[in-house]
């Protein structure tokens, strides 16, 4: 009995020393750093890429005249690779894009002395700037970056819809400039910029400078957004100059106003909304040195498009845009949409899209149907139409 007493007292003490031990351990562990473990890095890199099948049903004409999605058959997107650097005070963004998509989105090709031409010139370059936070509330970036106006954007995995709308597709793409982002608290929002004219990224043949500002709030149910850009977009305003398009007519100074919301209406039901307007002061038309006629009206054009979209699953939502896009006094070209003896015209297009997701990867399988007030399109029997069905089925992948 004695001897397993002394057994019994023997073992409380190393239980006793082992639990005593642990916690010092324990302790010591917390309080001293752990040398292997490496802190998280502010470098990423991500990206997507995207192509797709594009018909127009054997009609002649094989697309609208909107950006992107307007290859025929089995075409190409683009690679899209962004590397980033988010420090707490300083970083940049380098976004690169190869293939058709990309190289529609970096148009104006000034590098290279072509706006538009086919030499390759900068055209990889879609957005490279280095941002200075000045503290909490303000922040500075210097460079090339995607526009702040309007609904859409260039890379595929920010749309609902494959095929982009008219509003999109004759607004601006890129800027080159300094721009500073507010944050005003309580969800407001905003932006100030002086840039090159619009999509003149890398560097400013003209001389002349486009202001830009932004006005927002958003909170978890959706957010709305106030754009304005304003100014003399070809250096050719007050000069008998054919500026950076010889032969063509001058664009005077261009003011650009915009508003982009969205809201989450129910768990399922979210409607969104884009409406912009686009004029453009009297301009000078030359032939090559001289001024052979003068623009004494503006013009311009203005649209709104709505976006309801349904949840159906985890997987799969159904969205449409519908879009009614005007032009006025021949702002733009008949090539867009057919325009009357006045330079007017417009044209009403419905897309129906859905979005199957499964990982990184979107599948989205479209019909659009544009309708124009003057013949525009021809179709399979080379007739002028008003009219153009077509659709798309498109893969993207995010990573």
């Amino acid at each position: 009995m004695k001897t397993k007493k002394s057994l019994l007292y023997f073992a409380l003490i190393l239980c006793g020393y082992s639990t005593s031990s642990f916690a010092q351990e324990a302790a010591a562990a917390a309080t001293t750093p752990l040398v292997e473990e490496e802190e998280e890095k502010p470098f990423t890199l991500s990206g997507s890429v995207d192509a797709y099948y594009h018909t127009s049903f054997g009609s002649q004409t094989k697309s609208p005249s909107t950006s992107f999605a307007n290859l025929n058959g089995f075409a190409l997107g683009m690679v899209n690779l962004i590397g980033a650097y988010d420090g707490e005070k300083v970083g940049f963004k380098a976004d690169v894009v190869f293939g058709p998509r990309g190289f529609d989105a970096v148009f104006a090709n000034t590098y290279t002395g072509s706006v538009g031409g086919t030499a390759p010139g900068q055209r990889i370059v879609n957005q490279l700037y280095a941002y200075y936070k000045l503290g909490k509330k303000v922040t500075l970036n210097l460079g090339q970056f995607n526009t702040f106006y309007g609904y859409e954007v260039i890379s595929p995995t920010g749309n609902f819809h494959y095929s982009t709308s008219y509003m999109f597709s004759w607004g601006p793409f890129n800027h080159t400039g300094l721009r500073a982002d507010f944050d005003l608290g309580g969800g407001f929002v905003g932006k100030l910029a002086i840039m090159n004219p619009t999509d003149l990224v890398e560097f400013n043949p003209v001389n002349t400078y486009t202001l830009g500002g932004q006005i927002g709030y958003a909170n978890d149910g959706g957010s709305i957004y106030f754009n304005v850009l304003y100014g003399d977009q070809d250096g050719t305003l007050d000069k008998n100059d054919p500026g950076l398009y010889p032969g063509t007519t001058s664009q005077g100074s261009t003011l650009a106003l915009d508003i982009t919301t969205g809201w989450s209406l129910s768990e399922k039901f979210y409607l969104g909304l884009n409406t912009t307007y686009r004029t453009k002061a009297k301009g000078e038309t030359f032939n090559g040195t001289t001024i052979v006629d003068t623009i004494e009206e503006t013009n311009g054009f203005l649209g709104v498009a709505i976006y309801p979209k349904l949840t159906l699953s985890e997987s799969f939502a159904l969205g449409l845009r519908g879009e009614y896009f005007k032009v006025n006094k021949g702002y733009l070209p008949s090539t867009v949409i057919g325009l009357d003896a006045k330079g007017n015209g417009s044209v009403t297009e419905l897309t129906l899209s859905g979005n199957y997701k499964t990982g990184g990867l979107t599948i989205i399988p479209e019909l659009r149907l544009d309708s124009t007030s003057e013949d525009t399109f021809t179709d399979k029997d080379f007739k002028a139409s008003k009219s153009l069905i077509t659709a798309n089925l498109a893969a993207v992948y995010k990573f």
